[in-house]
Parts: C-alpha cells; structure tokens; sequence
C-alpha cells in the first residue's frame, strides 16, 4: 500500500474508531482527539481532571477499540517499584523466576500518578522512556505499541507528589478534561442507570497501529512549518530575544527542545487524521495547546492576577 493509500485508510479507520468510542463516551470529543493524536505519535499522555468524568472508562473503551491489552495500575503512597514493574519469586526447584507487573501492556492506565512517591513515578516513567525495564539486571523489552495514560486529579493536593518538571515533560500532551454540558450530562445518566450493554469491536492490530505511526513519522514537513514550531517554543522562554513582554511578566520558564519535536510529530498526525500529505502552520497551532500547557511555569504574578497556561499560549500562537 502506498503511503498517500495508507492515508487515506487511515482517515476511514480513525473516523471508525471515534464511532465506537462514542457507543461508550458521551462528548468529550476534543479530549478523545488528543489521545489519538498522541497514540498514533508513538507518545504518552497526562488526563487532568476532577473524579468521575470517566477518564478510567475512556482510556478502557480505547484500548478494546484499538484491539490492544490493557491494565489499569491504581496509584497509593505504599506503592513500590516493585507492583507496577514485577518481580523474581523463588520456585520450588530453588530457581528464581520473574513475575510481570502490570506494566508489561500495551496501554497502561497510571491512575493518579500524583499519589505515588517519587521512586515508584520514576520506575513508571523510565519504562515510557526506555520501552524497556531492567530487574536484577536483566533487561526486558516492553511489547509495542506501548502507551501510559496518566491521570491526575487538581483538586486534592493533600499527600501528594507532584510530578518533577522534568518527569511531566516525558508526557507528550497534557489534557484537561472539563464537565459534560447539561446535554451531554443527561445522556450519560440516562446510559449509566439502563441495563443496555454496548459491545466494542477492535478496529486494529498492534501491528497496524505501529505501522501507521511509521507512516506519521515518513510524512514531510516544509521547512517553514519546522521554523514556526521552534520560533514558538523559543517565544516562551522568558530570556529568549522572541519572546515578548506578557511571556517576561508571567514565566518563570519555558518549554524545552522535547516540546519542538512534539509540536511536529502531533502536527504530522494531526494532517493525517485530516487527509493531508502534510502539516502546515494550522495544524502546529491546532495542538499547541495540549503540548505546551504542562512545559510551561508561570510565576507567582500569574497566580495572583488569575493567568492560565492556556491565556499565555494564546498570545503567542
């Protein structure tokens, strides 16, 4: 199959892919886009939001219509490297033998991350690095594609661990979830409280799903498209001779180098769900968002007078 073929399969697949998920997930059709974007570009994604807006149900729902294994790791202060990447137990035969942990999935959902102290956090996302976990000094491959949904919720601080900045920049996108509109609120109750059951059929195979991200990766990108994405990451760094005086005001930093290759690998996907042979200025702007919002520190001046992220990002688009 040719690459502009492939494109074209991929459009079908993706719109057949969103159908299912709706059969499940009522609206949220923005956060459901970023997700894909971010799997079919071969990187991770944080969920922010409040309890019960189905983040848990979403990331299931994906995994069944994607066709690929899922495990869901409920993150706990007690929790040890150990759970999450397994362990050698002693057989009878007094041979050591090793255990897999949850992590060993194509899709992981790390459930509230922020729960787990920085040992475990930093277990989980040498694994999304690496694809890759050593034990007692064996080394072992994760299956692939490999993908770790994280979730996060804003509102419970108390006996926490916030991600290091470092860590949150390992995720590609940062994606907040917002309330269902009345609308879509009584659908979800009128669905919830029935006896109906509706069955996902698997769209992909693993295999597929890695060669479209191939695909993503072999699409071209016009130099000036690459340029605008580095001029805007560049904008956000407060000492950077681009940036402006909003950015000097409110950031303390800016995003890093990940966060340009970001920009175009979600721009890539983002011109392939869309039937495009390649991304233009548009399609860096239309994801942005997501990628820059987690990169970005603002300082106590932001906080004080109530400028988001999301405020900044607008200025520099």
């Amino acid at each position: 199959m040719s690459d502009v073929a492939a494109i074209h399969n991929l459009v079908q697949k993706r719109n057949e892919l969103k159908k299912e998920i709706a059969k499940i997930i009522v609206g949220q059709d923005a956060v459901v886009d970023q997700i894909l974007l971010c799997i079919f570009s071969g990187g991770h994604a944080l969920l922010v939001g409040v309890p019960g807006l189905a983040k848990t149900l979403m990331v299931n729902t994906l995994a069944q219509a994607l066709g690929l294994d899922f495990k869901r790791i409920q993150f706990t202060p007690d929790l040890m490297p150990s759970d999450i990447l397994g362990s050698e137990i002693l057989e009878e035969n007094r041979q050591f033998k090793f255990i897999k942990g949850p992590i060993f999935s194509n899709i992981v959902l790390a459930d509230e991350i922020n729960r787990t102290p920085p040992k475990t956090q930093a277990a989980l996302l040498e694994a999304m690095q690496e694809r890759a976990v050593t034990i007692a000094g064996e080394n072992y491959k994760l299956a692939l594609p490999y993908f770790v949904l994280a979730t996060q919720n804003p509102i419970e601080q108390e006996g926490t661990y916030p991600l290091p900045e470092a860590q949150l920049d390992r995720f590609m996108f940062a994606i907040k979830l917002e309330y269902p509109s009345f609308a879509e609120e009584v659908q979800v109750v009128k669905r919830t409280t029935s006896d109906m059951k509706n069955t996902i059929n698997p769209l992909f195979t693993a295999q597929e799903i890695i060669d479209f991200q191939h695909l993503i990766r072999r699409i071209p990108v016009a130099d000036n498209v690459i340029e605008y994405a580095v001029t805007l990451v560049s904008k956000t760094r407060p000492e950077n001779p681009l940036s402006n005086e909003f950015v000097k005001n409110y950031l303390d930093w800016g995003a890093g180098p990940r966060a340009s290759q970001n920009l175009i690998l979600a721009a890539k996907a983002n011109a392939a769900f869309n039937g495009k042979f390649s991304p233009d200025i548009e399609d860096v702007k239309a994801v942005a968002t997501g990628i820059l919002r987690h990169r970005i520190i603002k300082n106590y001046k932001a906080d004080a007078e109530g400028i988001t992220e999301e405020m900044i990002i607008a200025k520099l688009v």
